[in-house]
Order: C-alpha cells, then structure tokens, then sequence
C-alpha cells in the first residue's frame, strides 16, 4: 500500500461506513419490504382477467347472427385504422339485456374497436345498468350490483387500460367477494378481482412495485422513482458488501474467538450480510434493470409491414360465413373465433369455455394444416435480408421459451435467423402464428432480470417445490439481513444527542 493510499485510506473508509449507515436505515426498510412482498408474489399475482377466466364468462358464439363480414366490419373504423391490417380481430359475444356477436378489433397501432357484427354499429357507452347486465350474464350471479363508474383504481392502473375507461366496477355479491371491470366504452369485461386476491396483493404487488394508485397514474413519475429508489439501494448493498468483507476474520479471528466484531443486531446483520450479500444485490440490482434504466433494453418498434407480408393479410377479402360453421354444445360450443392469415390464407382459430383451441381453414371448413417447409419460406419475409438458419421443432420449454407464470405454446417451431441481432422466431405449429421472438438484446435481459431476479431457471422450476425451497431460503436470509438493519438504524436515530457526541470510531460502530 502506497503512503498515498495509506493516507486517504482513513477518509475512504469512513465515506464508507457513513455511506452504508445513511442509506442503510432507508434502505433496510426496502429491503424488508421486497423480500416479504417477494415472497407474496411467488403465489399471487397482481389482478388480471385471464384468458381462461373470460372464455368461461362468454356466451355460446351465435354465427347465425353474424352478418357482418370481417371486411364490413373494418370499413366501419376510422380511416386512420384501416391503413394497415388488424393485429387482432376476434368475434365473440356480448352479454347483457340484448346479446348479440360483435367485433373486437385491435388495429395496426394498437387503437382498440368494437363493431356490431349484427348491423355494423359501433356500440354506445354503455350505462351502469347494462353493465349491470353483462356482468350477470358473464358471471351467472343474479345478486351482481353496479358499485361505481372510475377512471382508475388499485387495480387498473396499468395503462393497457387506458382506451376502455371509465370503468364500471361492478360487485357479484359472491362468497369470494368477486368484482368485474367493464369497460364503458364498448361493454368489454376487462378485469376481475376477489377479496382474497386484494388483500394478498397489498402485502405483496402493490408494495413491491411502489404501485399506488397516485404514483402509479403518472408514469414516468413512477419510473422515476422506482429507478432512484433502487440506485440507492445498489449503493447501500456494494458498501455493505465492502464493509463486511474489511470486517470479517476467517483465520486470525477476535479475542472473543468470534468471525466478528459484533455482537446482538449488529453481529445478525454482519454475517447475514455476508451469507446473503451476493443475492440481495443480484436481486436489487436486476430490479433496478427491469425498469430500462436509460432505455438500455429497449426493444425496437415491431415492423407491421414484414409482418402483412407474413401473413398475407388483407390480399384478398376474408370469406364470411365460414365455408362450415363451427358447432358444439355447452362448454365445447365455441366462445371466440379469431381470425388469421397465414401466407395469404384464411384460417378462423376457435376457442371453447375451457380455453381448447382448434383451427380450420375459412375457405373449405377443414382442419388445418401447415407444414414445416411452408412455415419456413413464409418466415423470410419477417427479418428481410436474413436467411433461416435453422428450424427446430421444440417440444420442450428451453432457458428462454418457458411458462413460469404463463402459458407458453409447446411444441413449437424456432426459427433461428443470421441477422446482425441473431434473431429468434418462434410460431405455433398448429395456426402458423408468431408466437414470440428475441434477439441478442432481450436474450441478455434474460439473464440479467429474469434469471437473477426470478431464479427461473427451466430445470428448477419444473421441479417445484424446489424453486420454492431455494427463493424461501434466500429471502430468509436476506430478510434477516435487512431487519437487523432496521433495527440498528431505528436504535442510532433514537440516541441522545449527549451520547452521539461522545461516540466515537464511527467506522467501527455503522451498520
């Protein structure tokens, strides 16, 4: 050690230790709070209408009543609407006083309709008694009473939301104490939540994320503040880290024949911190990157035009009625019926009460079929200039196609590209679709959040309650960490001024 070193050594470590001890007390609060809420987390998820819950709450598909044509039905939108193909077309229908089919269109940039698809109409707002009405039909319970019409609350603050507020909150009056979201703009039932699921998820989403509603409406506020919290929490944890490696002994240990110099809260806090020091800060600091810091992440935008091409949407107008219409009886009677283009044909994807899917070709009626070769030329048109290196047909989920938390379509074809991202493709073999892709960019994301973060690794999540083990025991350890950090900030804030004065060697004494 240079005379340098050894002279600014004493102003370096006592940045540290005022450093780690600052921040600690703020921090350690966190810390606790995202190790429990975590913990929540791993069981119940932040509020969400999944796609099974809304087939089951839809009504048998009356095609009969269906006589507006796809076409006639994207002639009604905007102009601005019609300049490219949907991304998403899907006929169901909507419960209530007047059930009837209608269009739930999801354009080119991401503007969603809703069209009539009886007479053409789009739908006027719908008032607390219709949405009274749809919410008894979508959930068979008679006792179901409008609560109130919001823009947003607890649990519809994401902004996927935005295009179908206001919101009628509407209470089943269930055992479950079940409440639906429909959407005044087109009737749409967009979000269920039950009492259970909201207490659970104020010990667990809406602390880990800092989700509360006023932040939560103002976005890049809440970026924001996610992103710094989290930066000062990196700084505590790598001060920490460094604190507790300067005061550990391992070989020429204390008098007291201890590994530290500590004893009671502060000894707890030493060694958890070592043990855990390692994954709390992977934890924080993959935190902190799912937020895009800096747009580091950032995806580029999707290119509509090569996915047309792809398709082959919108060549030639889609066939209605459908050369034979789809039937079946109680729950295998269909409840959505999406269309799809694949290479310039018309496919109808239907889907019944339990979320069973099948595809036939529009034009004939038949079962689809779609072979490998034609799945592979028709991709070149996805990332023009790149050539399919490779096409597999992958019957198991990998490091990056797996369902922790979500379905994932398998088997499935990937497609493997030699573009500069060296992109990856993959598409359901059963309709053709683009299932999901990533490149070199989201494939270190991967790494650096999901991995770090979540522990999902494939051979460890399919071998639950082994995941479960390992995520317990490291928020343990963490959160002993953290509390004892608490405990010790709580106790130096509450000391006199008389004896804060009189104390001394300051580096020795932080936390």
């Amino acid at each position: 050690m240079t005379s340098a070193w050894r002279r600014a050594w004493p102003r370096i470590r006592h940045g540290l230790y005022w450093t780690h001890r600052w921040l600690g007390i703020g921090g350690c609060l966190l810390f606790v709070m995202w190790f429990v809420s975590g913990v929540v987390m791993m069981y119940v998820g932040y509020p969400n209408l999944t796609d099974a819950e809304r087939l089951a709450g839809l009504g048998p598909l009356r095609f009969s009543q269906a006589t507006v044509s796809p076409t006639a039905a994207l002639d009604a939108l905007p102009s601005a609407a019609r300049t490219q193909p949907p991304r998403r077309m899907v006929l169901e229908m909507q419960g209530g006083t007047d059930p009837q089919p209608v269009w739930r269109i999801v354009d080119a940039h991401g503007g969603r309709h809703t069209v009539s698809a009886r007479d053409g109409r789009a739908p006027v707002p719908v008032d607390a008694a219709q949405a009274e009405a749809i919410a008894r039909a979508f959930s068979g319970q008679p006792g179901a009473r409008w609560a109130e019409t919001l823009e947003r609350d607890q649990w519809t603050v994401p902004q996927g939301l935005n295009p179908l507020r206001p919101l009628h909150r509407i209470e089943l009056g269930d055992a479950a104490g079940t409440e639906l979201y429909v959407s005044s703009r087109n009737g749409e039932v967009v979000r269920d939540t039950n009492r259970s699921e909201r207490f659970w998820n104020w010990l667990g989403s809406v602390p880990h994320w800092i989700y509360f509603t006023p932040l939560r409406a103002d976005p890049p506020l809440w970026h924001d503040v996610v992103v710094w919290l989290s930066a000062a929490c990196i700084v505590s944890a790598v001060t920490g880290i460094v604190i507790g490696i300067l005061r550990v002994r391992l070989r020429r240990r204390f008098r007291s024949g201890s590994v530290t110099p500590y004893a009671g809260w502060m000894a707890w806090h030493h060694i958890a911190g070592l043990i855990g020091g390692f994954f709390v800060l992977t934890w924080i600091i993959s935190g902190w990157l799912s937020m895009n810091p800096n747009g580091w992440f950032q995806r580029g935008p999707g290119d509509p035009a090569a996915m047309a091409r792809y398709s082959g949407a919108g060549v030639s107008p889609f066939p209605w009625p459908p050369a034979s219409l789809p039937h079946g009886e109680g729950a295998a009677a269909p409840r959505e019926a999406m269309l799809l283009w694949f290479d310039g044909r018309p496919l109808l994807q239907l889907r019944d009460a339990q979320a069973r899917a099948w595809v036939v070709d529009a034009a004939s009626g038949a079962p689809a079929s779609i072979a490998r070769d034609d799945i592979v030329r028709a991709a070149s048109a996805l990332r023009p200039g790149a050539r399919v290196t490779e096409a597999v047909l992958q019957t198991r989920e990998d490091f990056h196609w797996y369902g922790h938390h979500r379905e994932r379509i398998v088997p499935v074809w990937r497609l493997q590209f030699d573009d500069a991202a060296r992109s990856r493709v993959y598409i359901d073999p059963a309709s053709g679709q683009v299932a999901g892709s990533n490149d070199s960019n989201s494939r270190l994301r991967r790494w650096l959040f999901n991995a770090a973060h979540s522990l999902d690794f494939p051979w460890l999540v399919q071998y639950r309650p082994a995941w479960d083990v390992v995520m317990w025991l490291l928020s343990v350890v963490g959160a002993v960490a953290s509390a004892s950090g608490v405990v010790i900030g709580w106790r130096r804030l509450r000391r006199k001024p008389r004896q804060a004065a009189a104390s001394k060697g300051l580096a020795q004494a932080g936390p």
